[in-house]
C-alpha cells in the first residue's frame, strides 16, 4: 500500500522484488532516500505505470502519499483513503494546495508525495508546476522516480534540490528523464517543461 508503514519482516518489499522478477524488471535506485522528499513520477504514458512504481515504492520501504480530490474526504470511506496514502486536497486553488502539502510534510517526520507532473497519460504540452512549488515550500528535494520501458526498470534517481531559479532546476531534471524516461507509449510523452519557463 502506498500509505503502509514498513513491514519489519519485509513481506511487501519480498513481494515487490518477486513481480518485478516474475515480469523481467529491475527496480534501480541508491537508498537511503531522504526522510522527506517529493517524487516525480514520470513519464506518465500507461495504466501499467502506477504498478510498476508501486513496487518500487514497497522495495524502498517508502512512507509514500498520493494527493486526491477533496471529495474523498467528505465520503464514508476518507479513513480508508487516508489510510492508503491520499491526501484531499482541492486541486483548483493551486495557493492553497501548496500551502496544505507544506503543513503535510511539517506535521511528519517522513513523507513522500508522490505526483505524475504530466497530469495525464495523453501527451501535454507542459508538466504541472505544483510538485516544484510544493517542494520549494516545503524545503524539501524532489527525487526523480522514473518508469523506464525501454530497459525494463523503474525506481529512483537524481536528487534536485530546488534554488528557486526554474529554468536551472529543470535543466537538472530535463539532464535526467533524457536518459531514463522512455515510457510505454513515447508518442504520449510531451515536453519537459514548465508554463512559468515560457
Amino acid at each position: 500500500m502506498l500509505g503502509a508503514e514498513p513491514d519489519h519482516d519485509g513481506g511487501m518489499r519480498w513481494m515487490a522484488e518477486w513481480f518485478m522478477r516474475i515480469l523481467g524488471w529491475r527496480i534501480v535506485g541508491d537508498e537511503p532516500l531522504p526522510a522527506k522528499f517529493v517524487a516525480i513520477g514520470a513519464p506518465h504514458t500507461s495504466n501499467w505505470d502506477f504498478m510498476l512504481f508501486l513496487a518500487a515504492v514497497s522495495h524502498f520501504r517508502i512512507n509514500a502519499k498520493v494527493i486526491g480530490k477533496h471529495t474523498l474526504a467528505q465520503g464514508p470511506f476518507r479513513g480508508f483513503f487516508r489510510r492508503m496514502g491520499v491526501i484531499p486536497a482541492d486541486r483548483g486553488s493551486s495557493s492553497g494546495l501548496v500551502e496544505q502539502m507544506r503543513d503535510e510534510f511539517d506535521a511528519t517526520d517522513t513523507m513522500a508525495l508522490v505526483v505524475a507532473p504530466e497530469g495525464t497519460r495523453s501527451r501535454a504540452d507542459h508538466w504541472k508546476s505544483g510538485f516544484y512549488h510544493i517542494a520549494l515550500a516545503a524545503e524539501v528535494p524532489v527525487i526523480c522516480g522514473f518508469v523506464d520501458f525501454e530497459h525494463k526498470r523503474v525506481g529512483f534517481g537524481d536528487r534536485v534540490d530546488l534554488t528557486g531559479d526554474v529554468a536551472a532546476d529543470m535543466d537538472r531534471i530535463r539532464a535526467f528523464y533524457a536518459t531514463f524516461g522512455h515510457g510505454r507509449h513515447p508518442e504520449l510523452q510531451g515536453p519537459i517543461v514548465l508554463r512559468e519557463e515560457g
